[in-house]
């Protein structure tokens, strides 16, 4: 059963050795903001964490996979960079996906799960986070199939839910360098030189489908298949919702559930903002 909290500050308390039988039980919630959240049912020490992220473009998949894989030690694959990365060197996937993505549309299943597949393979055993994939119930049927395959199912799915007004003005100011996938917003992350890389000092591109019109379409048809995949998930019962309008409001959520399913008691303290720590997760964001 899914329960609704609404959020409020704790400030002080600190999630450490919390024991199984309070997992399997009602687990106190401790995270600052004004945003929902939705719990699923905990999950085993013995486990390696196995997480999907979900949620509409520029929800900030990529900001909080990078805040994710750095506090927690996860292997993160990304679609959207793997994406990139084919398009960036012309590959026949690439090639077929830049096509579809200049017209509106997402990449077609075929490509995606071919993609995915071969990078989750190598991945046995460990701890891992999935970024913009799946996005259909064909692409999560598929998903499974592979994941069992192999003996590491999904034993955890977070939906991000960020309001649309936030979301067009963040991809209206987005620049990416595509090599690298580091994601750059003239709002609040611009980079050092206007239209360059801070690393590489490369050109900065604009990707196809960051421009309203385009935009908009995506959303729609994002809105469309997203509904039966977190159905699907949610009959699981391994479906969070976390939802604010900025990345500091959704991530100690985020942190809070995986402390406290996964008996993470060593993470530093759940809503607590680190200087460094941010400093780093934007200059490696991949949104």
């Amino acid at each position: 059963m899914i329960i609704s909290l609404t959020a409020r500050r704790i400030s002080g308390n600190v999630l450490t050795g919390v024991s199984k039988s309070k997992r399997l039980g009602s687990i106190s919630r401790w995270f600052s903001g004004t945003a929902r959240l939705e719990r699923a049912s905990p999950a085993y020490d013995s486990q390696p964490i196995r997480l999907l992220l979900l949620g509409s473009p520029g929800a900030g998949k990529g900001t909080q996979s990078a805040r994710i894989q750095k506090n927690f030690n996860l292997a993160a694959i990304s679609s959207g960079n793997l994406l990139r990365q084919n398009i960036a060197r012309g590959t026949d996937v690439g090639k077929m996906a830049a096509a579809q993505m200049e017209r509106g549309a997402f990449v077609s299943d075929d490509v995606m799960i071919e993609l995915i597949n071969n990078e989750l393979v190598t991945l046995e055993q460990q701890s891992w986070l999935l970024d913009g994939f799946p996005r259909t119930i064909n692409q999560a049927t598929s998903l499974d199939k592979t994941l069992a395959s192999t003996g590491q199912p999904l034993n955890l799915v977070i939906n991000l839910h960020v309001p649309e007004e936030v979301i067009l003005q963040r991809i209206m100011d987005r620049w990416v360098h595509v090599p690298s996938g580091r994601v750059y917003n003239l709002s609040y992350n611009p980079p050092k030189r206007h239209g360059y890389d801070d690393i590489t000092g490369e050109r900065l591109t604009k990707r196809p489908d960051d421009n309203p019109e385009i935009f908009k379409v995506r959303l729609q048809k994002h809105m469309s298949l997203t509904e039966p995949l977190l159905e699907y998930y949610a009959k699981r019962n391994i479906l969070v919702t976390c939802a604010g309008r900025t990345s500091d409001e959704i991530y100690p959520q985020i942190e809070a559930e995986l402390i406290c399913r996964f008996g993470l008691g060593n993470v530093r303290r759940v809503g607590e903002v680190v200087e460094e720590d941010e400093k780093r997760a934007i200059s490696e964001r991949v949104v």
